[in-house]
């Protein structure tokens, strides 16, 4: 079947890999999409922990991740990945970035071999620099046009509560991305569809470094007119970053860009928001990651896309800065003067 084909059918299996917030979430979209057109969705998540997988199937619910949000009786979960790959056309991986490669490799097996992969993560491989579309294609040995990936404002509670909100697929095909995007068109989550893999991928990853940055300014309780400023100069680095890997400007200036930027940088419900605050108030590293229930990407990526940029000779003082907090070998008290550090030049000057 080709990719368009395996997304038309009424009666496809889904698998979600990941039972996190946002892999729980989306299975909910996919589900709610399903009973809006009437279709017929076996929707299968798979978890690590035998106490979310139990309470998704007999409560209808993730407490751990979504508090008291109702999942469909159309969503079922197991922590068998076998079963929950069975058939499965679609398969979406939520996953922490930095363990896909290796669970890619279990799982390759298990995978049919026409099915189509989605991503829902933002991260960039510690090593390889690799975007999670590229790993994907060279684990599983799928084509690119097999491949979408999700991105966008994207908060997973507010998403689960069904407040409306607009997101980017991308897919180097444009019939894989019009066809998922039509498949998880729920009443509340609008997708629009990109052909930029790289620019959507892009700002999803650095936005979660800018994200730091902005949570390490609130918690050292800077003002506003600081926050505006590492965000506007932010999207800047995202930018040429993007540019320099082949993607497009107005991809950034969109919901995978600006969208993602502004409501990771300013929502308490962002992970890596959160973890930023907690550094800004003095916390460890370790004691962050302590407190967290969840993966912040930033604190993963942060320093691949530093890397990264240093390969490409991209300008990034911001992520510089952040990866130097990361590292101990700058304190949260000097990262403000280090954030806008650039020589002065014209802001139209990236």
């Amino acid at each position: 079947m080709t990719a368009g084909e395996v997304l038309t059918a009424d009666n496809a299996v889904v698998a979600v890999l990941g039972a996190g917030s946002w892999g729980t979430t989306f299975a909910k979209v996919l589900a709610d999409a399903a009973i809006a057109t009437g279709a017929e969705r076996s929707i299968r998540i798979w978890g690590r922990r035998n106490e979310v997988v139990e309470q998704i199937n007999t409560e209808h619910r993730n407490e751990q991740y979504l508090k008291d949000v109702a999942l469909p009786d159309s969503i079922t979960a197991s922590t068998d990945v076998s079963k929950v790959l069975a058939g499965a056309g679609i398969v979406i991986l939520a996953v922490p970035a930095q363990s896909l490669r290796p669970q890619l490799r279990e799982w390759k097996p298990l995978v049919a071999p026409d099915a189509v992969v989605v991503s829902l993560m933002k991260g960039l491989e510690l090593g390889t620099d690799a975007r999670m579309s590229q790993v994907i294609s060279e684990e599983l040995g799928i084509p690119q046009e097999r491949v979408a990936v999700v991105s966008g404002p994207n908060l997973a509670m507010e998403i689960a509560r069904k407040e409306p909100t607009a997101s980017v697929v991308a897919c180097s095909d444009e019939t894989t991305a019009a066809s998922f995007a039509l498949y998880c068109t729920a009443p509340y989550f609008r997708p629009y569809t990109s052909n930029d893999v790289v620019g959507v991928e892009i700002g999803g990853i650095v936005k979660n470094v800018i994200a730091l940055a902005v949570g390490i300014c609130e918690g050292k309780q800077m003002g506003d007119n600081t926050k505006a400023s590492v965000i506007t100069r932010g999207l800047a680095e995202t930018s040429r970053l993007a540019l320099a890997l082949g993607g497009e400007a107005r991809t950034i200036a969109g919901l995978a860009g600006l969208g993602d930027l502004v409501a990771t940088c300013s929502s308490p419900l962002s992970r890596n928001h959160t973890a930023g605050r907690l550094l800004g108030q003095g916390l460890t590293l370790e004691q962050v990651t302590e407190h967290m229930t969840q993966t912040a990407e930033g604190i993963k990526s942060g320093y691949a896309v530093y890397e990264l940029a240093g390969k490409l000779g991209v300008d990034m003082p911001i992520t510089a800065a952040v990866v130097a907090v990361l590292e101990g070998k700058l304190s949260v008290d000097e990262l403000g003067p280090r954030l806008l550090a650039r020589s002065l030049k014209s802001e139209g000057d990236y």
